[in-house]
């Protein structure tokens, strides 16, 4: 018996689906792109939620980028003299530059243009926030460590980037509220000493408000920051996959391995549908909410300063350092003079961004570990750490609020003398007491998670031994429970030791110091046979008695 096959029916290639092929092979011959994508593809991308704010950043940054393309059709980054003739009612025939009469068109004439503002808008906060909020995960998860301290001061170049490509943004529509910004800053340049004004002279064009400064920070706003910026980011992300990512301890994570799931295509699918998430929830906040309305403020007039003006929130602790200063600080030396009221903030300031620039390699200093970590810690296993994080957000806190210093004082009824000077006071002591709170916290939660990992939870029932004792039956964890709670380093600080002459330098006499300080008061994880000799105690008593003797108490 002979059996016969349908025969298949093959179908031929299309011209599109010829042509695509042949487009890709005639790429790839000459840039093996595919194996590239075949390597990204493999990498790993772990799943904690943690890991979504750098996600935002970026899809952030892409909105800011099509939606700034859209704006930039319709802006007119000109200081000349107009007369507004536009559709709001309110300003029409009063004077203004041709930036502020454009950004108004764009508002009211321009089909889609206020919601193109409003998003690009938010989107810049949100940019801004999410970078911060994301250093925050990395520093206090220890995640900057080797071989990660480059791309922890690229992501926070990143962050000072964003900062000026949003400060920028925000001055270039020449409203009231924005030109009361651009004037704080000539005065705090006009404050440096020698060179103040001259440097004031070359940014503004001449005389503040000068002629040029709206056309320059467009320059700096569409061209030259934002180069630098997808430059920064593409090597962020280019390191990022060298180094592999950080995770969080877990079963079959180890610093050899991540656990999660692979970019192709499971990642990416994710994030696309991720970046429409973001992109959704930003256009539905500019839809309801107004943000930066320059109608009501009009255009910039030096005469009408008022409490209330603010730049925004990411630039407020520079606003904030100068309002805490007082304001009699200064001398002069010849014809001289130097106001210690701006240059105090100033070096204060930038000695607060280098620390934080270079706080890796200052830690790594400090504790000797040249060791490449994967794995994150967890907060208060290092306490020291996490109470630097608690002060230093301390500080820059006080310094945001300082910025709104006038409103507080209105709102509350209060004086303004009296914000002033508390807020001076928050800010000397404000990060001490963050610092040795957060650090005794640390340490505390760590006794607890010692004696949960040697005893188990307290489990409410109470258990009477045959000599009367009574004592807590306590609920055991499991093994992988035990081993989160356990499994940190224990780092002891770094000894003094002489060189080959003999001599200890007062260099490495400052690095003992220093990592004695940031070892103290450390708590030991659990041993192996602290494990064994708690399991044995914990239930010899209670195995020992019979069944009929114990009272159980509920």
């Amino acid at each position: 018996m002979t059996t016969t096959e349908t025969p298949k029916t093959v179908l031929a290639p299309t011209r599109g689906a010829r042509f695509t092929g042949a487009a890709a092979n005639y790429i790839d011959e000459r840039t093996s792109i595919s194996g590239l994508v075949k390597e990204l593809g493999r990498k790993i991308f772990p799943d904690h939620w943690s890991f979504m704010l750098g996600e935002v950043a970026l899809y952030s940054f892409i909105v800011i980028l099509l939606t700034g393309t859209f704006l930039t059709f319709f802006f007119q980054a000109s200081m000349a003299d107009v007369t507004y003739a536009g559709s709001y009612i309110p300003l029409k025939g009063v004077d203004m530059s041709a930036a502020m009469n454009s950004t108004l068109n764009i508002s009211f004439d321009i089909r889609g243009g206020l919601l193109m503002r409003q998003v690009h808008h938010w989107a810049a906060l949100l940019f801004v926030a999410s970078i911060g909020l994301h250093m925050l995960r990395i520093y206090f998860t220890g995640a900057f460590r080797k071989p990660r301290e480059l791309n922890w001061l690229i992501g926070f170049v990143l962050f000072v980037l964003a900062m000026a490509e949003g400060f920028t943004g925000y001055s270039l529509p020449d409203d009231l509220l924005s030109g009361n910004g651009l004037r704080i800053i000539d005065g705090l340049v006009k404050g440096l000493p020698v060179i103040g004004t001259w440097t004031s002279y070359l940014l503004f064009g001449g005389e503040f408000p000068g002629t040029a400064i709206v056309g320059r920070l467009y320059t700096l706003h569409i061209l030259l920051l934002p180069a630098i910026l997808v430059a920064a980011l593409g090597i962020h992300l280019v390191l990022l996959v060298i180094n592999k990512h950080t995770q969080f301890a877990g079963p079959g994570k180890t610093n050899d391995n991540v656990v999660g799931v692979p970019i192709m295509p499971v990642f990416a699918a994710k994030a696309g549908g991720f970046f429409f998430i973001v992109f959704g929830v930003i256009v539905l906040i500019a839809s309801f909410f107004t943000i930066n309305p320059i109608w009501t403020y009009g255009p910039y007039d030096p005469s009408p300063v008022s409490a209330g003006t603010q730049p925004d929130w990411y630039i407020g602790f520079a606003d904030g350092a100068l309002r805490l200063v007082p304001s009699d600080w200064g001398f002069m030396i010849g014809p001289w003079t130097f106001s210690l009221n701006i240059v105090a903030p100033v070096l204060v300031l930038g000695l607060f961004i280098v620390a934080v620039a270079i706080y890796p390699f200052i830690e790594g200093w400090v504790t000797g570990d040249k060791r490449e970590h994967h794995i994150a810690d967890r907060p208060r296993n290092a306490p020291t750490r996490t109470a630097i994080g608690a002060a230093g957000v301390t500080f820059y806190a006080v310094l945001w609020a300082a910025a709104s210093s006038d409103l507080i004082a209105t709102h509350f009824g209060l004086t303004i003398e009296g914000v002033i000077t508390t807020l001076q006071y928050l800010l000397i002591f404000g990060p001490i007491v963050a610092y040795l709170v957060t650090k005794r916290i640390c340490l505390g939660l760590m006794k607890k998670d010692r004696e949960i990992a040697l005893h188990g939870y307290e489990s409410g029932r109470i258990v009477r031994l045959p000599g009367g004792e009574y004592i807590e039956v306590h609920e055991q964890l499991s093994d992988y429970e035990r081993w989160r709670l356990i499994s940190y380093d224990d780092y002891k600080p770094l000894m003094l030791r002489p060189d080959a002459k003999g001599r200890i330098s007062v260099t490495e006499r400052l690095r003992a110091a220093m990592s004695n300080w940031f070892f103290e008061d450390r708590i030991a994880p659990v041993t192996r046979a602290e494990l064994e000799q708690a399991h044995h105690s914990g239930h010899g008593a209670i195995e020992a008695a019979p069944e009929s003797e114990p009272a159980q108490l509920h």
